[in-house]
């Protein structure tokens, strides 16, 4: 795949309810040049969701042929659905644009072994577990079954934060930002830098 070696790919994750799509959001408004990757998933659309802008909501027999067809960067299972990534749209993008991922450390693992790829891998987490819990109750999006599921898998989720760049807290949603910033802006200069006496 051949793309602009300036363009970068952040990858956001973490356990759920801790803001990463919010989050996601915030920097796609401030970075005009930034596109959210969207994921391909088998899971039924929320009320508030729109095919094509929050996910490509697809049957799990298309996404199994997508996976026999080598057709993903990544793809994993979590709580029972399946969410991949596919490569002609990330292609697409990092042709002109940098890219944010929204995906947990499954897909991580799997698009790190792209060494070709500008990741930049940030770790989000809430400053404790309960914090955690009250949030999944409060975005009222889930079933308690759902919610007890999600908070069930933090302590897994947990230990793999080795696999990241950065571990941000995010305890304030705009000091959370304000670092995520940061990080970004510290990253596109490094590449810049590094390609300008190439």
């Amino acid at each position: 795949m051949k793309h602009d070696v300036k363009n970068i790919m952040i990858i956001l994750s973490s356990p759920s309810g801790v803001g990463k799509t919010t989050l996601t959001k915030k920097i796609q408004q401030k970075f005009q040049n930034f596109k959210i990757s969207v994921s391909h998933t088998t899971r039924k659309p929320r009320s508030n969701e729109i095919d094509g802008i929050d996910y490509h909501f697809i049957s799990q027999k298309e996404f199994q042929k997508l996976i026999n067809e080598n057709k993903f960067y990544e793809h994993a299972k979590i709580f029972e659905n399946y969410y991949g990534t596919l490569k002609k749209n990330v292609d697409n993008i990092i042709l002109k644009n940098d890219i944010i991922f929204d995906i947990d450390w499954q897909g991580t693992k799997q698009l790190s072994k792209f060494k070709n790829l500008n990741l930049v891998k940030i770790y989000l987490i809430a400053d404790n577990k309960e914090e955690l819990k009250t949030r999944l109750i409060k975005r009222n999006q889930n079933t308690k079954e759902e919610i007890e599921n999600r908070f069930s898998s933090f302590d897994q989720d947990i230990k793999h934060w080795n696999d990241y760049d950065f571990i941000v807290v995010n305890k304030n949603l705009e000091v959370c930002f304000k670092q995520i910033e940061r990080i970004i802006l510290n990253e596109k200069k490094s590449i810049s830098s590094f390609h300008k006496f190439q």
